[in-house]
C-alpha cells in the first residue's frame, strides 16, 4: 500500500533543490517523481541515490510538495527522517547533498554516510 505524507515534511528541501527538481521534472513529457533511496557502499557504508521515477512502488512513502512529490522506500526513510536536501553548484559540477542529522560520519563528497 502506498502511504502519503501531507502534514509533516519528514524530508526537507532547500529552495535551490526544490527549483532544480521541479525544473528537471518539467522537462519530461510524462509525470515523474523524485526518488531518494539508500544503498550499501561508498566510503562510509551507505550511499544516497537520486533519480526521476515514472511510477510508485508497492510500499513507497510519498512526501508531497506544492509542485512535486518525493518518493522513497520505508527502509531508506528510516535513515532520512529529518534530513534536508540541498542542491549546490560549483566549478567542479553540481549535485544534491543530504544534510542528515542521523549520520554519525559522512565522507568529504557528501554522498556516503554511516549510522
Amino acid at each position: 500500500m502506498i502511504k502519503k505524507t501531507h502534514k509533516k515534511k519528514i524530508i526537507k528541501l532547500s529552495n535551490t533543490s526544490l527549483l532544480k527538481i521541479t525544473k528537471e521534472i518539467k522537462k519530461k513529457n510524462v509525470k515523474h517523481y523524485f526518488r531518494i533511496y539508500i544503498i550499501g557502499g561508498g566510503c562510509n557504508g551507505f550511499q544516497y541515490e537520486f533519480m526521476l521515477d515514472k511510477k510508485y512502488k508497492k510500499n513507497d512513502i510519498i512526501i508531497q510538495y506544492p509542485e512535486i512529490e518525493i518518493i522513497t522506500d520505508p527502509i531508506s526513510l528510516q535513515y532520512l527522517i529529518g534530513s534536508r536536501i540541498e542542491y549546490i553548484k560549483k566549478l567542479t559540477g553540481s549535485k544534491f547533498i543530504v544534510n542528515n542529522p542521523n549520520a554519525k560520519n559522512t565522507c568529504g563528497c557528501g554522498i556516503s554516510f554511516s549510522i
